[in-house]
């Protein structure tokens, strides 16, 4: 039977969050992996996706009615934008909705290994108590005020970390070579640079630029070489931008301070990924999350709203779609 809109997220991904999809449209929840699907986007007008899953070629496209492919998220790697707008099939995105999310991970993480949290954790769990506090007083750990931010992109996600790290104190560098809010990087001081001279000036460095041809591998052996010794790197942005071999290199010989990923060049990440055979080298200096940066609550209920009131306002309303990308 034909429906509205094919939905690539449970139901009660919306519910959760106190979103009800609307009643105004047909809707049918399917699996990506789904065999039926394009059979399913056939028959549909529009479909909704989460930002991250597994690709989507274009051939489910070829045969089908669709109109409109919205995301509940910023980003859009999951499908090919190009084929997308040769077929005549809107794409769009709800950008920002997970800024402040996104902006309380990078902080949040930046403070666990900077003062050793997470490492200390694991040593009084194994009754090191004494020797852990011992350690971390002569450390002379440092907290935020004082250091300097590196941000490699100053988008809408960069511009919520540089508020939060601003607050906090931290002088902000950037490298960004589009900038869309130069008055913004006025207000908070923040000085543009190029990649080299920020990864050898910060403290902490912060990724938020999508992953393109451009960006894949940024951060390999070389830049990494480039960083502070000492220094945080923050990738919550997407897997692929940084030679994880690499980085797992950097992580064991405590080249780096300190590092948070959250994206990865694969996701799940394989059981052999050099992330995780660092072992008892990384010294409580690794941080791993499950591609969860951008997800609270809060920010869910925002993308979800705006994702829907996207999807009516083009097959109810008949007008052009919000925040299209192509």
């Amino acid at each position: 039977m034909p429906c509205d809109v094919i939905c690539l997220r449970p139901e009660a991904d919306f519910l959760n969050v106190g979103v009800t999809p609307p009643d105004s449209l047909s809707i049918r929840y399917l699996s990506p992996d789904d065999r039926d699907l394009p059979a399913h986007l056939a028959e549909a007008r529009a479909l909704l996706i989460p930002a991250v899953g597994p690709k989507l070629g274009a051939e489910l496209f070829a045969d089908s009615r669709i109109q409109l492919v919205q995301v509940t998220g910023a980003g859009v790697d999951r499908v090919d934008a190009d084929a997308l707008k040769a077929q005549g099939i809107a794409l769009a995105n709800v950008p920002g909705g997970s800024s402040e999310a996104v902006a309380e991970y990078v902080l949040s993480s930046a403070l666990i290994l900077l003062r050793r949290i997470y490492w200390a954790d694991g040593e009084l769990r194994n009754g090191n108590y004494v020797e852990a506090r011992r350690r971390m007083l002569a450390e002379n750990l440092p907290g935020l005020e004082g250091l300097t931010l590196g941000l490699v992109g100053l988008g809408v996600i960069g511009i919520a970390v540089a508020q939060a790290f601003h607050r906090m104190g931290s002088r902000i560098v950037y490298h960004d070579p589009a900038v869309r809010d130069v008055q913004f990087a006025n207000e908070l001081r923040a000085q543009a640079l190029p990649l080299d001279e920020l990864l050898a000036s910060a403290d902490i460095v912060s990724l938020h630029v999508p992953l393109l041809p451009s960006t894949r591998a940024m951060l390999g052996d070389r830049e990494l070489r480039r960083m502070k010794p000492g220094a945080i790197l923050i990738n919550a942005a997407r897997g692929g931008i940084v030679d994880e071999a690499a980085l797992a290199r950097h992580i064991a010989s405590a080249h780096l301070g300190g590092v948070a990923v959250d994206v990865y060049s694969t996701e799940p990440p394989s059981a052999d990924s050099p992330l995780f055979r660092i072992g008892n080298e990384a010294d409580g200096r690794l941080l791993l999350t499950p591609h969860i940066a951008g997800v609270t609550r809060q920010a869910w209920a925002f993308l979800f709203r705006t994702a829907w009131e996207n999807v009516e306002r083009v097959l109810i309303a008949g007008e052009p779609p919000a925040n299209r990308v192509l």
